[in-house]
């Protein structure tokens, strides 16, 4: 039987093998491999909480409703990824030694507790009384204790404790590594050129003799390990408790979740690691991982800052946009003209100052936008509290569903509260992901509106190294779809089907957007059956949705050029009966690609959106999603023109075939990496 589809979380791992890529190629500079492998690290632990712990909770499903919704049979899932992530593991064992190797080059060593010299051991002594000790908690395992609560993401010590006098007996302790108060990485005093760094764990390795000196154990062998949980939670339906409750119920119950992955140094103690094993009722179907010495890898996106100094080149620094640079208000150039940002590569800051400007403007009565992922110390979430502090009627919808954000937004929503901001919780069975927002200001007793809207979340840290784009405009009908949206937010109770039904300018998820996108394709289709000219573009996330993909077979088979971007998951597989194969490429590089854009020929029409929604099942009938669509000529050949460039990429980019092997965009052209072509081509435009 020929397959149609590739597993989601088959291809997930593919995708993450594409990030493994960027670590190992070492035309990256040294500091960008290791923070690639601290990202390929958070990713396999994230895959693990959700994607893993959702399979094994399918195993209760009947087969035919788990193949709809996974492709395949959930066991049959688990075993192939399995096999894909010892594979994956050994990869990554083998790019971090030929990193570290890359590391001496530099003089830069990771030290151990056996290799100090006399001045670091003194070093580590000292640092572990004064900064570490307070926050270290031993605690005792056997068979005769309850296991003690053990934290998702956390690090840990198994220690292995004897007396020389004992010819059999060991004890056994366990210790949390207080990653959280001290950092992952201590810098040691070193001898000249060369840079030192330890390990919090080694550290406390180090110190085991001074730790349990009281207690007269001499030999200590002491091994990393980590745990990961079940991260989902179900929202109760009970009617007497809020969303806020509910979530926060939720949250206390992922502390609690069953482990879907237990990974540990190999060459930790086998007593110890059965102890383990039995105390956290893993069995032989459950992922247990025996791995190098260092875990917990995530940490190493932060690692110091050690390396010679690597210029930064001209193509990664951020720049004004054109239309916005110099000491014109932002609402003044909204009002006359559309601007479309491109982070990273325009600054976000304009849209910061149009939130600043708002708070402060006296004519300014009102500010509607949504909330999905805000940066730690948000200056767009602090230019809302002064605009309601200024007396502005401010509503927020802010998602407190936002997956491992859930804590954060539950803060903001109480301090929004507190200062006067009118907050929105959405629709009990619906998460809101669109990114909107809408001013209104009355002039001349005229109510003038402008806002944005964006394919990724208001947050200036990621803005830095998401790659998005945000519309600004005061189109009028945009202004009115958007109206709509917040309208139905206000009253979660109303028909939304109905509500949002007459969106002229926005596509919106739940309603009408798959549908849309369905029409704009069978006339791609139509074009192609009469011999003209056909052709789609689709640059987003994800694409696992079956009717969708099933609707791309179809112009594929009618001889449609089909261009697809696809940064992440993608199941769909080119099959012998497509008169046009379909095209798929997926761009890894130092920016992560987070924009959606959809573009339908049309007869020469050309027709672009720029949306917030990926095209799987979640996005398109769970979520409020909404998707743009393009009026400015200028910003419809330039959103068009990039498209064109990420589709000429030979540097970064990677084929998406039927055997998910990753192999890179090759031809006979110079190399062209398309993220600094994109700068280039941004940069331009400054200058016209």
């Amino acid at each position: 039987m020929v397959k149609k589809y590739i597993p989601r979380d088959i291809s997930w791992l593919s995708f993450n093998d594409r990030v493994l890529q960027e670590a190992a190629d070492e035309d990256v500079p040294l500091s960008e491999r290791i923070k690639f492998l601290g990202i390929f690290s958070n990713n396999m632990d994230e895959f693990y909480r959700v994607r893993v712990a959702g399979l094994k909770r399918a195993l209760a499903l009947n087969e035919k409703d788990a193949k709809e919704i996974f492709f395949e049979r959930p066991q049959e899932i688990l075993d192939m990824i399995n096999k894909s992530v010892i594979k994956l593991q050994r990869k990554f064992d083998h790019i971090w030694d030929k990193v570290q190797v890359e590391m001496a080059k530099q003089k830069v060593f990771i030290k151990t507790a056996e290799e100090l010299d006399k001045k670091q051991q003194e070093f580590v002594k000292d640092y572990y009384e004064e900064e570490v000790e307070s926050n270290i908690i031993p605690l005792l395992l056997d068979d005769s204790r309850p296991m003690p609560y053990l934290r998702d993401k956390s690090l840990y010590l198994g220690i292995a404790m004897r007396k020389t006098d004992w010819e059999y007996e060991t004890r056994f302790v366990i210790i949390e590594i207080p990653t959280n108060q001290n950092g992952r990485f201590i810098l040691l005093p070193s001898p000249k050129h060369e840079k030192h760094v330890m390990l919090l764990e080694d550290v406390i390795r180090f110190n085991l003799p001074f730790i349990f000196s009281y207690f007269g154990f001499d030999t200590f062998m002491a091994h990393a390990f980590k745990i990961t949980k079940d991260a989902e939670f179900d929202l109760d339906n009970d009617i007497n408790t809020t969303l806020v409750e509910k979530i926060e119920k939720g949250i206390k119950n992922r502390r609690k979740g069953k482990p879907t992955r237990f990974v540990f140094d190999k060459d930790m103690d086998s007593s110890l690691i059965e102890l383990l094993i039995k105390k956290l009722h893993l069995t032989k179907k459950d992922s247990i991982i025996p791995g190098q010495r260092i875990h917990n890898f995530k940490h190493f996106m932060s690692f110091p800052k050690v390396f010679k100094a690597e210029s930064k080149p001209e193509e990664r620094t951020s720049f004004d946009h054109p239309d916005i640079a110099g000491r014109q208000r932002i609402s003044d150039v909204l009002l006359k003209k559309d601007v479309l940002l491109s982070f990273p590569y325009h600054n976000f800051h304009p849209v910061i100052d149009l939130l600043r400007e708002s708070a402060m403007d006296p004519q300014v009565t009102a500010i509607q936008m949504t909330i999905y992922r805000m940066a730690e110390n948000s200056k767009i979430a602090n230019a809302l509290v002064n605009a309601a502090r200024n007396g502005k009627e401010v509503t927020v919808m802010l998602e407190l569903r936002a997956r491992f954000d859930e804590e954060h937004n539950i803060d903001w929503k109480e301090r929004f509260e507190m200062e006067g901001v009118q907050v929105l919780l959405g629709l009990p069975d619906k998460k809101v992901h669109a990114k909107l927002c809408i001013i209104k200001k009355r002039v001349n007793n005229k109510t003038l509106q402008y806002g944005f809207v964006s394919t990724g979340n208001c947050n200036e840290k990621t803005a830095k190294i998401y790659g998005d784009y945000c519309l600004m405009t005061s189109n009028r009908t945009v202004m009115a779809d958007i109206n709509k949206i917040f309208a139905v937010l206000k009253k979660p109770k109303v028909d939304i089907s109905q509500s949002l039904k007459p969106c002229t300018n926005l596509l919106v998820c739940p309603t009408n957007m798959r549908d849309a996108i369905m029409a704009y394709i069978d006339k791609e289709i139509i074009e192609a059956q009469n011999g003209r000219k056909a052709h789609i573009i689709i640059k987003v996330n994800s694409l696992s949705d079956k009717t969708l993909i099933k609707k791309l077979y179809e112009a594929a088979e009618a001889g449609v050029k089909i261009d697809l971007i696809i940064r992440g998951i993608y199941c769909a597989m080119n099959q012998k009966r497509f008169k046009e194969p379909i095209h798929a490429i997926s761009i890894v590089d130092e920016y992560l690609e987070h924009a959606r854009v959809l573009y339908f020929y049309g007869g020469g029409k050309e027709h672009v959106y720029i949306s917030s929604a990926d095209w799987m099942p979640r996005n398109l009938d769970h979520r409020i999603e909404a998707a743009v669509y393009i009026i400015n000529k200028k910003i419809k050949t330039e959103l068009i023109d990039m498209l064109h460039i990420q589709l000429k990429g030979n540097v970064k980019a990677r084929i998406l075939n039927n055997s998910l092997d990753n192999t890179y965009v090759t031809n006979n052209e110079p190399p062209f990496r398309s993220q600094v072509e994109t700068y280039r081509y941004l940069r331009s435009k400054v200058k016209e």
